[in-house]
């Protein structure tokens, strides 16, 4: 700690060594236990965000632990010219989990859907020619930030500076399907779109409307992507969100909380397209690594249990429940939105208020204990550990509410 004493302030850090788009402040984590978090000075937080919707185990679990430990004794990591029993394994179990033939493993979100857009797009290729090879995602959506999947992102202040980005991304409303079946035909290689968009907003696909996408399609044959990096791996209660409105993705992308904070991602893809690959169409050198293989499969054992699948059901309707009482008391509080343990609170800017409220929002939330996200402009975002309790369900509401009323005009 003594060559980056000069950096800490109490529990914070100032004038960090990291680049600028960062913060120019962090607050320092030195420990966890479950659902909370301890900073440098053991002050305790209450996490509502989960590292961005990642820790659905939550934190400190000797279990996982463990697992990482033993196969670090055995072997760490051996590229993509080999593979481990771990690798294997797990692969194995995401293939089961759907009409899927192959995972191909990756370290994150954004590089599990710029593999699914190179494989959609190398399966129009081959399947209907040069120039079928435009992609389709929805406005308020977020699939990353490396080249392709920024340009799948619609909020230009993401990639403005960045651009050119990929070519040919175009973007229609979310449920409009009307808009859907004018814009989609078979010159478009793929479709990307989030069951609940976690960035945008968290507004949620109509069942409605993945019936439309589910049908247009497999008519002009295109590749339909489920962006389940977020909603994945139980956060709404269920295995995957698609489920939530019966949506019929060709390719499932996964990573957030696949290996409990490990990095990993997946990228599940069918028989169709797996014919058409060849070694060295696309590689990751750390992807599937043994050891946060190991874990992930550990996770998905854990999670997928129905009895720990219905408790998280049953924990996101108390958590709604007492959001909305919360809610209830402000002028400057509306919807309720999300579904399970991804839920979000709309906050509505009181006219004539200079500053950022929101932002303000979380701010003293943190200051008060309690960690929260941001999704969109203006809704505050709730992911919690997927072990949280009712307990600390009402500890955490009854900060936010006493943050709340701190902001009552």
């Amino acid at each position: 700690m003594e060559e980056v004493s000069h950096l800490i302030k109490k529990a914070k850090a100032h004038k960090i060594p990291f680049p600028k788009n960062y913060a120019s402040e962090f607050l320092i984590f030195e420990k966890g236990e479950g659902v909370y978090l301890f900073d440098l000075d053991g002050k305790k937080y209450i996490d509502f965000g989960s590292g961005i919707a990642v820790n659905s185990l939550g934190h400190g679990r000797e279990d996982l632990a463990l697992t990482a430990y033993e196969q670090m004794k055995k072997v760490v990591h051996t590229s993509n010219l080999y593979t481990t029993e771990p690798s294997l394994v797990l692969a194995e179990k995401l293939r089961a989990l759907g009409n899927f033939d192959a995972v191909h493993f990756g370290n994150s979100g954004t590089e599990a859907n710029e593999a699914a857009i190179k494989y959609a797009r190398l399966y129009s290729y081959n399947k209907k020619g040069l120039g079928n090879h435009k992609i389709l995602a929805m406005e308020a959506g977020f699939h990353g930030r490396t080249m392709g999947a920024l340009a799948c992102t619609h909020n230009t202040a993401y990639k403005t500076s960045f651009e050119p980005l990929l070519t040919d991304v175009e973007f229609v409303p979310l449920n409009d399907v009307e808009t859907l079946t004018k814009k989609l035909d078979s010159a478009f290689a793929a479709v990307i779109v989030e069951v609940i968009q976690g960035e945008g907003g968290l507004k949620m696909m109509t069942g409605e409307y993945a019936k439309a996408l589910n049908t247009l399609c497999k008519e002009h044959d295109v590749i339909l992507i489920a962006d389940e990096v977020q909603t994945g791996i139980g956060r709404t209660g269920w295995p995957f969100a698609c489920s939530l409105v019966d949506l019929e993705p060709d390719i499932m992308t996964l990573a957030k909380p696949l290996a409990a904070g490990l990095p990993l991602s997946a990228t599940l893809i069918p028989g169709k397209i797996n014919d058409y690959l060849k070694p060295g169409d696309h590689g990751s050198t750390f992807g599937g690594g043994p050891v946060t293989c190991a874990v992930a499969g550990q996770v998905l054992d854990i999670v997928f249990d129905p009895s720990f699948l219905a408790d998280v059901r049953k924990a996101g309707e108390y958590l709604a429940k007492k959001l909305e009482e919360s809610a209830k008391k402000f002028s400057f509080t509306g919807k309720i939105l999300g579904t399970g343990l991804l839920l979000g609170l709309e906050i509505i800017q009181p006219l004539g208020y200079a500053n950022d409220l929101l932002k303000e929002i979380i701010t003293k939330s943190e200051e008060n204990g309690l960690l929260i996200l941001r999704s969109g402009k203006n809704i505050v975002r709730i992911a919690p550990p997927l072990i949280i309790e009712e307990k600390q369900i009402d500890e955490g509401i009854e900060i936010f509410t006493k943050v709340l009323e701190s902001f009552e005009i």
